[in-house]
């Protein structure tokens, strides 16, 4: 399991689910026992949508070093896991239709199950098991045109990311 510690206190805890997309975990676990989500914020908010987070950046065009396979059906991987509420995927570059192998580290929970068009597009690998209000707190925060946080406040930002469990 992993947990996200906010800036705020709160917590978010997430179970990867690593029989469904075992590359997509893996990399994520290694990047929390980095401390690379550490002091970086969810820079994507859409209420409705979903809260994208691990760019480094905080601009929503960083990464890691290293780029993964993408673990969904229209890259040849059958994965099971559906976008649902509280679902955690991977983002990557490109469209629908192009760059399936370049998730690195930016990821985005699911806020609403209308994110189920992107079963087959992008690699869900895990779901929160608690903090889904804390979640939701994130989700409220005001944006400007670009979905942008517009003020980086407590509740947006990784003070530490960790592994509690494996």
């Amino acid at each position: 399991m992993i947990r996200f510690e906010m800036q705020d206190g709160n917590t978010i805890d997430i179970e990867l689910c690593k029989e469904d997309a075992p590359i997509t975990a893996a990399n994520f676990e290694k990047l929390a026992k980095e401390g690379f989500f550490d002091g970086t914020h969810f820079h994507r908010i859409i209420p409705g949508f979903v809260i994208q987070g691990g760019d480094p950046t905080g601009t929503g065009t960083g990464g890691s070093q290293e780029t993964i396979r993408g673990e969904f059906r229209a890259n040849g991987i059958d994965n099971k896991l559906s976008h649902r509420k509280g679902v955690l995927s991977m983002a990557r570059s490109g469209s629908y239709t192009s760059g399936f192998d370049t998730a690195s580290s930016q990821f985005f929970i699911c806020l609403d199950d209308s994110c189920k068009s992107l079963d087959g597009y992008y690699a869900p690998f895990g779901y929160v098991k608690n903090g889904l209000d804390v979640v939701d707190s994130i989700a409220a925060v005001p944006t400007d045109a670009g979905d942008y946080p517009r003020v980086i406040s407590d509740n947006v930002v990784i003070k530490k990311c960790s592994v509690i469990s494996e």
